[in-house]
């Protein structure tokens, strides 16, 4: 296990790729204004000055999945549409990856890109425990839908995972974590999904966090 948590390391800090720079396009009419209609209100799009919305639609977030994983990714259509029916309009969402550990126990380690309405990319990055299936390293890809954030700062912090919330569509896994009423919903593609989708936390820090616990 310490091997396995090296290796994570290892990825973490010397090999992890760009992941901004494989972030979905932004619209090229994306700017800043003011915050409005966080907490309190109603699943639902937030009213904002962009558009009058707060939020991202289906359609827009499932461009940005497709531009994500690649168009060779089946049942993610499916599983965005099963989080958009349970949640809402997401109002932002983290695209990255993560590198999980796994030896009948796993961890993971994970680093991407918070993207809002607000604010350009902002690097993030998680740790935890997890479930591990199988023994060995896997590095996925996550795109992560983000439901009632007030703000990006509120971000840093612990997500427990949402018991019975675990669900699978083909290779896809998608499960909830919440955090007062913010919900976080990482939808993870293939065998990377293996490593840690269904217990634990997500323990987001704006620094890479070498302790998993």
């Amino acid at each position: 296990m310490i091997r396995l948590i090296a290796a994570g390391l290892l990825w973490m800090t010397t090999f992890a790729p760009n992941v901004q720079a494989q972030s979905p396009d932004r619209p090229d009419d994306r700017g800043y204004y003011d915050r409005g209609g966080y907490p309190g209100e109603a699943p639902g799009a937030y009213q904002g000055s962009h558009g009058g919305r707060d939020t991202y639609s289906e359609q827009e977030i499932l461009a940005r999945v497709e531009a994500f994983f690649g168009q060779g990714a089946e049942n993610l259509a499916m599983a965005v549409q099963k989080v958009f029916r349970e949640q809402g309009e997401p109002n932002g969402y983290v695209a990255g990856e993560e590198v999980g550990a796994a030896l009948g126990v796993g961890l993971r380690y994970g680093r991407g890109v918070l993207s809002t309405r607000q604010t350009q990319d902002r690097p993030v990055f998680w740790q935890g425990p997890s479930i591990g299936l199988d023994l060995g390293v896997n590095v996925a890809k996550v795109f992560i839908l983000i439901y009632r954030l007030p703000s990006e700062e509120y971000l840093f912090r612990r997500f427990p995972g949402v018991e019975g919330s675990l669900y699978f569509i083909g290779g896809v896994g998608v499960n909830y974590l919440q955090s007062g009423d913010t919900v976080i919903a990482p939808i993870r593609l293939g065998a990377g999904w293996r490593q840690g989708v269904s217990a634990g936390y997500m323990d987001f820090t704006e620094r890479v966090h070498y302790n998993p616990f």
